[in-house]
């Protein structure tokens, strides 16, 4: 009975890196459509947005079931309790990446982000691939270690983020009102998925030691 218990506790991290690539390709595919004015890309991630929002739920009812079948013990229960948290922090990357594509349908069919801000909103989007990738192989890896190099990932993030705040406030700035509105909600939308991958980084932390990571880079709660 423990052996089914376990098996159905792997199931269910694996669907936590399954859920991860999907919100992955939604946050690459919602870049395309913002810097390209693609309004067929644009529509997909939004609307595959349903999709990841039925998977994480389905991830919150295993969890809980887990947790009513049996009293987990130790690793167990930092791994359940872990692997809710994680669902929340996909479901909000996935409502993210359906947020940055409805501007690019909102703008549509002028390009929602104007030179040069879509260089520096495809490097943002580089850093958080990278930062959702490296949570996904540090929890199949069980590697606290790997997990620890996302906060100092994350302070990539917020040097992009100055860097785009100077150039909104900048006498060079020449795309008006709604081009400003629009970049500084797109680049906090990007600065969260990057928060919500150090999230996952740290949970991962917790389930290898099962000591929460301290420090001003990682959640203040847990």
């Amino acid at each position: 009975m423990r052996d089914s218990y376990r098996d159905e506790l792997n199931a269910t991290t694996e669907l936590i890196v399954t859920v991860a690539g999907l919100v992955r390709t939604a946050v690459q595919d919602a870049t395309t459509a913002l810097v390209t004015a693609d309004l067929t890309v644009a529509e997909r991630v939004i609307s595959g947005d349903a999709r990841i929002d039925e998977l994480t739920k389905e991830i919150e009812q295993r969890s809980f079931q887990l947790l009513a079948r049996q009293a987990p013990v130790a690793g167990e229960l930092r791994t359940v309790v872990a692997v809710l948290r994680m669902s929340y922090s996909l479901d909000r990357m996935g409502d993210l990446a359906a947020h940055i594509a409805k501007i690019a349908r909102l703008r549509y069919p002028e390009v929602a982000a104007p030179e040069p801000v879509a260089d520096q909103i495809k490097q943002m989007a580089e850093t958080a691939d990278s930062m959702i990738a490296t949570a996904i192989t540090t929890l199949e890896n069980r590697d606290a270690e790997a997990a620890a190099g996302l906060a100092t990932a994350d302070s990539k993030m917020d040097e992009l983020r100055s860097d785009q705040f100077h150039l909104l406030l900048s006498d060079d700035w020449e795309y008006g009102v709604e081009k400003a509105v629009d970049t500084a909600l797109l680049g906090r939308y990007y600065e969260r998925i990057a928060d919500h991958a150090v999230a996952m980084g740290a949970r991962t932390i917790y389930i290898v030691t099962g000591e929460a990571p301290e420090g001003e880079n990682w959640p203040s709660s847990f």
